[in-house]
C-alpha cells in the first residue's frame, strides 16, 4: 500500500516538473503545444482512436464543470448526468422536429440544462454533504424515468436517431474531414477559459471560502447559498453543452446513455485527476475514458475499477493526483498596495519571542 501512495506522489510530482519547465520556456513551449494539439487529426492512425480522443474532451468538459460544484465549491453531486443528458434531449429534439442548426440548439440546450440547474439549485443548495448527494442522485433518476416514459416526446426507450450532424455554412462537421475534432476542441477551449476565469475571481474565491469552512464564510458576510447555486448554474450549462455536442456526433440517444454510471465517471474523474485543479480534469479524463479501451478484457468490469479506483485514491491521496500542489500568490486588485515597514516586523516577531519566554 505504501508502494501505491510512493507511485502516485511520484507521477504528480513529475507532472509538476513538467508543467514548471513548460511555464519556464512558454515562447517555444507553448507554440509547440499547440501545433501538436491542431495536428492531432494528422498524426492519430484511425477514425476510432480519434473518436476516443473526442470522447476525452467531452468527458473533461463534463468534469471541469463538476470540478468546479465539487472540487471548489465542496458540493458532492451524483446527479450531472442529467444536465448531460437535458442538454442532448433538448438539442437533438430542436434539430429533429424543427430543423435547427446545431449552433442554434446547442446554445438553448445548454440554457435549458441551466435553467434546470438553477430549479434544482434554489431548494436544495442549502443541504450539503450526503443529503446533497441523495438529492442530486434522486434528481438523476427522475430525468432518467421522464426520458423513459414520455414517449409522446423523448420516443420513450428507442431514442432519437438521425440527429443531424453540425454544419455552417453548408459543410458538415464529422470524423472524416476532422470538424468534429476542431469543434470539440472550440468548446473545450472555451469552457476551460470560463472556468479559469471564474476560479481566479471573487466568485472563486467565494466557493473555496465556502469548500474550506461554510460557517466561517457565512460570518465573513459571503453569502453561501447564492455562491453555490452560481456554481450549480454554469455547471449546468457547461453539462449541457456537453450533451447538444455528444447528441450531435453520435446522432443516436436513449435513456440509457445517461445513467448514474456516467455521473460515477464523471465523479471518478474529478477525484482521480484532483479535486480544485484545472489540469486534472484533463488528466483524469484521459486515464478514465482511455481505460475501457486499453484493457478491453475487463470492459464488464470498469466500474469495480473505477470504485477500486476511488477507494485507493480516498486512502492514499484524497486531493488527486495533481490536487494539493502549491498554488499560485494571490494578486492584489489594481491600485491596491500593501506596505509593511521592516521595523514594525521585526519589532513585531522580538514581541512574540518575548511573548511565549514569558509563557515557558
Amino acid at each position: 500500500m505504501k508502494n501505491i501512495n510512493f507511485k502516485i506522489e511520484n507521477l504528480s510530482k513529475m507532472i509538476k516538473v513538467i508543467k514548471d519547465y513548460i511555464n519556464s520556456n512558454k515562447r517555444i513551449a507553448y507554440p509547440l503545444i499547440a501545433l501538436l494539439i491542431l495536428g492531432i487529426p494528422y498524426i492519430v492512425p484511425s477514425q476510432y482512436i480519434l473518436r476516443i480522443i473526442i470522447m476525452i474532451g467531452v468527458y473533461t468538459i463534463l468534469s471541469l464543470s463538476l470540478g468546479l460544484v465539487t472540487g471548489y465549491a465542496g458540493q458532492i453531486s451524483l446527479g450531472h448526468a442529467a444536465f448531460y443528458a437535458i442538454g442532448a434531449y433538448v438539442s437533438a429534439l430542436l434539430s429533429v422536429n424543427y430543423g435547427l442548426n446545431f449552433f442554434i440548439t446547442a446554445p438553448i440546450a445548454a440554457i435549458a440544462a441551466a435553467i434546470c440547474g438553477l430549479l434544482l439549485g434554489l431548494p436544495t443548495l442549502r443541504l450539503s454533504g450526503t443529503y446533497l448527494a441523495i438529492t442530486t442522485l434522486g434528481f438523476c433518476e427522475v430525468v432518467r424515468m421522464v426520458l423513459l416514459n414520455w414517449e409522446s416526446v423523448t420516443n420513450g426507450p428507442l431514442g432519437i436517431s438521425k440527429i443531424p450532424r453540425p454544419s455552417l455554412f453548408g459543410m458538415d462537421f464529422t470524423l472524416y474531414n476532422n470538424g468534429l475534432y476542431y469543434l470539440m476542441l472550440g468548446l473545450l477551449v472555451l469552457t476551460t477559459l470560463v472556468m479559469l476565469a471564474i476560479v481566479r475571481s471573487k466568485v472563486g474565491r467565494a466557493l473555496v471560502a465556502i469548500r474550506e469552512d461554510e460557517m466561517a464564510a457565512t460570518m465573513m458576510g459571503i453569502k453561501t447559498t447564492f455562491y453555490k447555486v452560481i456554481a450549480f448554474v454554469i455547471a449546468a450549462f457547461f453539462s449541457g453543452l456537453a450533451g447538444a455536442f455528444y447528441a450531435h456526433m453520435i446522432r443516436f440517444i436513449d435513456p440509457n446513455t445517461f445513467t448514474f454510471d456516467t455521473s460515477i465517471m464523471i465523479l471518478s474523474i474529478v477525484i482521480l485527476g484532483g479535486m480544485g485543479t484545472i489540469n486534472g480534469m484533463f488528466l483524469g479524463s484521459a486515464l478514465l475514458v482511455s481505460f475501457p479501451e486499453v484493457l478491453r478484457f475487463l470492459q464488464e468490469y470498469r466500474f469495480v475499477v473505477y470504485g477500486v479506483i476511488l477507494v485507493l485514491m480516498m486512502r492514499f491521496r484524497p486531493q488527486g493526483i495533481l490536487g494539493g500542489q502549491k498554488k499560485s500568490k494571490y494578486k492584489l486588485p489594481k491600485g491596491v498596495k500593501v506596505n509593511v515597514p521592516k521595523k514594525d516586523i521585526g519589532k513585531e516577531l522580538k514581541d512574540t519571542a518575548n511573548v511565549k519566554e514569558g509563557m515557558v
